[in-house]
């Protein structure tokens, strides 16, 4: 693994300027304990890793969700993330506030690209409130936007979201995306949590895909990576490739064709070892390149420029 490019934690203004956000105010925050430890957590943003010996894009961030002790801007996020080398990412929303958001963000920062839909999780109260498909309508007219490159997220979380009747809404909500997808001509970002087998079925049942489907922080095993494989279905890997127990996201990382290899920080969750529970952001997504590498038996400069290209396959040119 690398080597850090500091030894101490930088002052809290060098990754947490004071501005609020794009839009101003705080926006949504990420719990101050850790969902999976169940540890309080530090909310100090770490070192910045060694830089990336290759261009990096980070394939899945929500920067209107507020880590550490400030909001941090587009501009000032990409600023940390381009001095590792990570030269563009994409803003994901799950939400229509989160939607707007990213409009903004993606109009202010060239280096950002865009993602939107209803986060499988949301589908339900909105359901529910008889407003689901008017929300998926406001999705398709802000995805018209040139920035905009993927419908995302959205699948299936059956972890969340209990009972079949739930879960019916959210492959009806799913299937809705995968269609506005195909109609738009974009790349699909799937969130998949404990739905693997239902995920897959419904891809399987619609008429027609995108042409370029991703797992947003894959969460399956080895047979799971052969089923992509198969299909030509791309799997971004996050920090959780990182952890040290996680062994099955390693043995599918092995398993996957190094063309349908994607990385990315989903921050700010689930931050990389060795900073895990702290804030993360996108210049911290070298740190699972740097795993990916090692767990492939691959250098980092192969797998990081093979990993760039996939990304600029799927979602356009990054560096003109």
């Amino acid at each position: 693994m690398a080597t850090e490019k500091h030894q101490q934690d930088p002052p809290p203004e060098q990754y947490l300027p004071t501005a609020t956000g794009s839009r101003g105010g705080a926006g949504p925050a990420r719990s101050t304990i850790d969902e999976y430890t169940g540890r309080k957590r530090k909310l100090i943003y770490p070192p910045a890793p060694e830089p990336a010996p290759v261009p990096v894009v980070d394939n899945h961030a929500h920067l209107d969700f507020r880590d550490g002790l400030v909001q941090v801007t587009p501009t000032q996020a990409m600023d940390a993330a381009g001095a590792v080398n990570v030269v563009g990412a994409i803003q994901v929303a799950t939400d229509l506030n989160s939607a707007k958001y990213t409009i903004d963000a993606i109009e202010q920062e060239p280096r950002l690209r865009g993602a939107l839909a209803i986060h499988p999780n949301d589908t339900v109260p909105l359901y529910e409130a008889g407003e689901l498909d008017a929300a998926i309508d406001t999705i398709k007219r802000l995805a018209e936007h040139p920035q905009i490159v993927s419908i995302g997220e959205t699948g299936l979380d059956y972890y969340r979201t209990e009972g079949q009747a739930n879960w019916e809404i959210q492959q009806y909500a799913f299937k809705r995306h995968i269609d506005l997808a195909v109609e738009l001509g974009l790349a699909l970002q799937i969130h998949d949590r404990q739905a693997h087998e239902d995920v897959v079925a419904t891809l399987l049942s619609m008429d027609q895909l995108p042409e370029y489907v991703v797992f947003h922080s894959f969460s399956g095993d080895a047979e799971l990576a052969k089923i992509l494989n198969q299909h030509g279905w791309y799997a971004s890997f996050s920090g959780v490739v990182t952890f040290k127990n996680n062994h099955t996201s390693r043995a599918a990382a092995q398993q996957m064709h190094e063309h349908l290899l994607l990385v990315e920080t989903d921050s700010p969750f689930l931050t990389p070892h060795p900073h895990r529970g702290r804030p993360n952001a996108p210049y911290l997504v070298p740190h699972t390149l740097y795993q990916l590498a090692e767990t492939r038996g691959q250098t980092v400069e192969d797998l990081g420029t093979v990993i760039f290209e996939n990304t600029e396959r799927v979602y356009g040119k990054f560096r003109q």
